[in-house]
């Protein structure tokens, strides 16, 4: 296949990391993969590995809909004669839908949506002209089940649909031994007594942060040696600092700073807690559940389908930060969250690998290939009839 991956940019997030993830994968197994950014965030770009016959293009938009962006993105249709076009999320597939129109090519449009909430009134405007793109898109997936239900109640759909969840690499995502998990946290000044929550998130508003902070301080009041390690950064780094000293926590509070390798600073962590308002299949749960990490999650998006709660992981009410307390005390005793991380990890390999993901998205895009290729097939046969 020659697959042409078209995303926003290339900024830190979950949906950019799947994206590169995917391309890089399929070009490891042989496809000609060439990915588009539309806006220049290059955050991620070192990243990719296509390989020596693939490439990776800005279009330098330089507003929301740029022309010129729109006319390179047509040229990279002509030039790289994609066999499928792969957009993530509905800005990236507003461009390739225009673009492969102007080209005047019929190339199958497979959509990933890795949203499951309009943040504000502006979006869900934006999303009531999305919807026609996403209905002419060849194929549209989900990234977990609760997320399709809820697209498909808006009018949000493909021609075709799906659920393919996240997935990790396994042996990436592998948990440390027991001397190199002491090194690092004695590297960021964690005592061994220490009971140390991690989040990995860039730190806006939907991610919800300052709860996190809250969490911390009334855990320190009930004498558990609760320090939150924040594994990103953000425009929100300044009022969790703020509130973190506001609340007495401040020297228990550590924030990292952006991290190509996140996983040193998951290692040094008890347990991980995601306080987001809004979510569709975190790969940051899945990262910490594959190091052997339970997860305390908001009860949003897929949670409830890689989370059993009391089992490997725990759920809460979004903005309950009383019951969140709670969870996190749960998981202040050793033993249990010993036992829960480890089932937090069979969990992963059973149902979120990597591989299981790749192998349904190559299917899924070789299937529309073959079909387009009867499709054209089907057309010089009928144009020779005449």
């Amino acid at each position: 296949m020659k697959i042409l991956f078209v995303t926003g940019s290339l900024v830190h997030g979950g949906a950019e990391r799947h994206a590169i993830t995917l391309a890089n994968r399929l070009a490891e197994r042989g496809h000609e993969c060439h990915f588009a950014y539309v806006k220049d965030d290059r955050s991620q770009l070192a990243r990719l590995r296509l390989g020596p016959r693939g490439s990776a293009e800005c279009l330098w938009a330089s507003g929301y809909l740029d022309f010129d962006a729109l006319f390179r993105l047509k040229n990279l249709f002509v030039k790289k004669q994609p066999t499928v076009v792969f957009a993530v999320n509905q800005y990236a597939l507003l461009y390739a839908t225009l673009a492969g129109r102007w080209a005047g090519r019929r190339v199958p449009l497979v959509t990933v949506l890795h949203s499951t909430l309009y943040r504000n009134v502006k979006e869900r405007l934006q999303f009531l002209a999305y919807r026609p793109f996403f209905w002419t898109a060849d194929q549209a997936v989900f990234v977990c089940e609760a997320q399709r239900r809820h697209w498909m109640r808006q009018q949000v759909f493909g021609r075709a649909n799906a659920v393919i969840y996240n997935g990790v690499d396994l042996e990436y995502w592998k948990p440390c031994g027991p001397a190199e998990r002491r090194s690092v946290r004695a590297a960021l000044g964690f005592a061994e007594e220490d009971y140390v929550v991690g989040l990995s998130a860039v730190l806006r508003p939907e991610k919800n942060p300052l709860q996190l902070v809250e969490a911390a301080a009334m855990l320190r009041r009930r004498n558990v040696r609760a320090r939150v390690l924040m594994i990103g950064d953000g425009p929100l780094r300044g009022e969790v600092e703020a509130a973190a000293r506001r609340l007495g926590v401040g020297a228990d509070v550590s924030i990292t700073g952006f991290q190509q390798d996140v996983r040193p600073f998951l290692h040094a962590c008890d347990a991980i807690a995601l306080t987001s308002f809004t979510e569709a299949f975190s790969l940051a749960a899945i990262e910490a559940m594959a190091l052997a990490r339970p997860v305390v999650h908001s009860e949003v998006g897929g949670a409830a389908e890689m989370i059993r709660p009391g089992r490997n992981g725990f759920l809460f009410p979004v903005g309950d930060t009383a019951a969140l307390v709670e969870r996190l005390g749960q998981l202040a005793v050793e033993d249990t969250r010993g036992r829960m991380g480890a089932r937090a990890r069979e969990a992963v390999e059973a149902q979120f690998s990597e591989r299981a993901m790749v192998d349904r998205y190559e299917q899924m895009l070789l299937g529309l290939e073959k079909g387009n290729g009867k499709h054209n097939e089907n057309l010089r046969r009928t144009a020779g009839a005449h």
